[in-house]
């Protein structure tokens, strides 16, 4: 992977009711609102947020 490579991920399910560790991985991403799309840097850090919140987002290369 190289550092120029982007995702786009938007927040498709509320973060409201989750677990206290999944609402800090949503918020890490910038993610605020239902609908709300951010592009993130693909880096293993970013991977392991999306992949550990996955069942509420969207992904999308950018």
């Amino acid at each position: 992977m190289a550092s120029d490579n982007k995702v786009k991920v938007t927040l498709i399910k509320s973060k409201f009711g989750r677990l206290k560790s999944h609402k800090a991985c949503v918020s890490g991403l910038g993610l605020r609102r239902i609908n709300h799309s951010v592009v993130v840097q693909d880096t293993p850090e970013n991977r392991g947020m999306i992949n550990k919140v996955s069942y509420l987002l969207r992904v999308e290369e950018a």
